[in-house]
């Protein structure tokens, strides 16, 4: 007979601007019965007298304290407040690392995100979520398409302006844009205007509790960036290093990224390869290598641009730059494959079912490509592309110079 599993350490309960009218039975009773009360400041000061146990304000940072503050309390019935629904966006992930979801009793409140669609009839399952709570407002620009309905969970009263002026930056000038704060409380307040006209006065002093609604649409003549690898040559600032468009688009294919994997942009040039690595999932990551320090700044320019500021650029040459880093998913070589002690490095770094792709253009590493093509397997092919341009009053193709590319799925160790 199994036995039954010891009863919840901590009880967390969801509350949302409404404060204590707004919870259920069941969680003002957790709250009634707790010793213990950890939670934010404007969280604590939502609750009544009756609430009698100690109040216990997270400090800051907050992720680093959660395991002293746990053990300081363990064997007193501890409730903690969470925003809305703790384990979207909140403290409930941090909770169940630390303590496992066996030791939660979990109340939900409404989240941002459902009261913000109540109000604005959109589905929640059709509207795309991007939060800049702690993290940098460019990588809102990885989620803009046209057409898009788009909810952003702000950091506070200065987001809604940084949001217009990202968004004018990027082209997205005519979003709507609303601003919903207070939501669920007596005090809610909506804010309506567009990215082009949006005024920080005329809108008026904005709620720190806020949730930003964007209708997308791009501006007329604004470059239009697919969701899909291959984005337009111009969307890149570049010196001519740079993987074009069309072998971009067949590299990423062969790369294959899936959400939570790491790639290793080696060579990164202007960073084309990592950053649309990481635009096919906000869960990818990419760590680009690159030994000149001008285009090292390039890339991180451009990462910001479109979208993905949490790409990780290292300054250096490989394979010396590589020691430390945490180990890939997937390796593309773009550059310096003759380099003695690269490939193997790449290679000895990935585990079975990684995957490597390497680029060149030169006849000396395609020989090195197809000798490691003969040892190993995986597939070799060259990518020819050409260009219709004018020739007199007539039209011809111009011919780019051809790309060797190898790719290969590790299996076993080089022989």
């Amino acid at each position: 007979m199994t036995p039954a599993p010891p009863p919840p350490a901590v009880t967390v309960v969801g509350i949302g601007a409404d404060g204590w009218p707004g919870l259920a039975l069941a969680s003002q009773d957790a709250l009634r019965g707790a010793e213990v009360i950890i939670g934010g400041t404007r969280q604590l000061a939502l609750l009544p007298g009756e609430c009698g146990g100690e109040q216990v304000p997270w400090p800051s940072p907050l992720r680093a304290a959660v395991p002293g503050l746990l053990a300081a309390h363990a064997g007193r019935r501890v409730a903690v407040l969470a925003s809305g629904d703790p384990f979207f966006h909140g403290i409930g992930r941090a909770l169940a690392d630390e303590l496992g979801p066996h030791a939660l009793r979990v109340l939900p409140h409404p989240s941002s995100v459902s009261y913000a669609c109540a109000r604005l009839g959109w589905p929640v399952e059709d509207t795309g979520v991007v939060t800049l709570v702690g993290r940098p407002a460019a990588r809102l620009a990885a989620a803009l398409h046209d057409g898009r309905r788009l909810l952003v969970l702000s950091t506070g009263a200065d987001t809604p302006a940084e949001v217009a002026a990202l968004l004018r930056e990027r082209g997205y000038g005519p979003t709507r844009m609303r601003v919903l704060a207070q939501l669920g409380a007596d005090a809610e307040r909506h804010v309506d205007g567009t990215a082009d006209t949006w005024d920080t006065d005329a809108a008026g002093a904005v709620d720190p509790l806020n949730v930003i609604a964007l209708d997308c649409r791009r501006a007329p003549g604004a470059l239009r960036l697919s969701a899909a690898p291959g984005l337009p040559d111009e969307a890149y600032e570049h010196d001519g290093q740079l993987t074009k468009r069309h072998v971009r688009a067949a590299t990423l294919a062969a790369l294959a990224p899936a959400p939570g994997e790491l790639l290793w942009d080696i060579g990164g040039g202007s960073g084309s390869i990592a950053i649309e690595w990481m635009r096919t999932h906000p869960s990818c990551r990419a760590v680009t290598v690159e030994r000149d320090a001008v285009r090292a700044e390039r890339i991180a320019r451009n990462a910001d641009t479109l979208g993905v500021p949490a790409l990780r650029v290292v300054r250096g040459a490989a394979p010396e730059a590589l020691a430390g880093l945490p180990a890939p998913d997937a390796v593309f070589i773009g550059g310096g494959l003759t380099v003695p002690g690269l490939l193997d490095a790449c290679w000895d770094a990935l585990a079975p079912g990684g995957r490597l792709v390497a680029n060149t253009v030169t006849l000396e590493s395609e020989a090195l490509l197809a000798e490691r093509y003969r040892a190993l397997g995986g597939e070799l092919v060259r990518l020819a592309v050409a260009h219709a341009v004018p020739v007199g009053g007539f039209t011809g193709w111009r011919q780019a110079m051809p790309v060797t590319q190898w790719s290969v799925t590790k299996s076993g160790e080089l022989s």
